[in-house]
């Protein structure tokens, strides 16, 4: 990781939403889109303590943030997130997708319908429904969509966490089908596929034997934090330098699968 400073003055003024936000790479997201001068929507879910810490930080730095808490496994309850952002920041320009979870480990042989809809609900319908709610306010201006997808929509997942990487891979074609679809409205749509990231996620789902097996495939040598992941969504989200980049997937992990 570099220690030089990012420069993105087109993001100065532009609001942006980011669910997951209150912890891991959605917080390191939302803290450099806010870095540029964005004001930012930080959602969570149940981590309200984290989501009001991270925009005290981001006010105290001279930004703009606002928390704004929502189960984005509910569609009336997403519904309610996009609008109450737009309304609190003055619109939409941008919108990341990363909320999302495993829910818990549970072999296919395994898996029950409930273990399903909660699955999908909370990382595939959750994306179709905000970006859908989105669209008319970033009709607006032409605004862009990021999507969180994961290492494991390609490899198949494993150790339990086949559902989720099934819904990742749902997520990982949905973008490009909506970049498809929303590029004649002049909206960007890609997406960021983390690898092995240390955030929270890995600390409620995942043993230490599990860390180290994955690490142990990583070219690199190290497990990923969620700073490395920023610089993929500060680029998509440019049209500097992502005006011609549509429908993509970066993979941002530390060499661990070269698609």
């Amino acid at each position: 990781m570099s220690d030089q400073p990012l420069s993105f003055p087109e993001f100065s003024g532009k609001a942006i939403l980011v669910t997951g936000a209150s912890t891991g790479i959605g917080a390191a997201v939302a803290r450099a889109f806010a870095a540029q001068g964005a004001k930012v929507g930080v959602h969570y879910n149940s981590s309200g303590d984290a989501a009001e810490a991270l925009v005290r930080e981001i006010e105290q730095a001279g930004g703009t943030a606002v928390a704004i808490q929502a189960d984005v496994s509910s569609s009336a309850e997403v519904e309610r997130m996009v609008e109450e952002a737009a309304e609190k920041l003055g619109g939409l320009d941008g919108l990341v997708n990363n909320a999302g979870g495993m829910v818990k480990r549970v072999p296919y042989a395994e898996a029950s319908d409930t273990d399903y809809d909660k699955v999908m609900d909370l990382n595939a319908r959750s994306v179709v429904t905000a970006s859908r709610v989105a669209l008319p306010h970033l009709k607006k201006n032409g605004g862009f969509i990021i999507n969180t997808t994961s290492i494991a929509a390609r490899n198949g997942a494993g150790g339990g966490a086949g559902l989720y990487g099934s819904s990742k891979s749902f997520v990982s074609n949905i973008t490009r089908g909506m970049a498809k679809e929303w590029i004649g409205f002049g909206i960007r749509v890609n997406a960021v596929a983390p690898g092995v990231i240390t955030t929270p996620f890995h600390e409620r789902h995942s043993t230490q034997e599990q860390m180290d097996a994955m690490l142990a495939t990583v070219p690199q040598g190290r497990l990923g934090v969620a700073e490395d992941c920023v610089g993929a969504y500060l680029f998509l989200a440019s049209d500097r330098l992502a005006g011609y980049v549509i429908g993509q997937v970066i993979e941002v992990n530390g060499g661990q699968l070269m698609p």
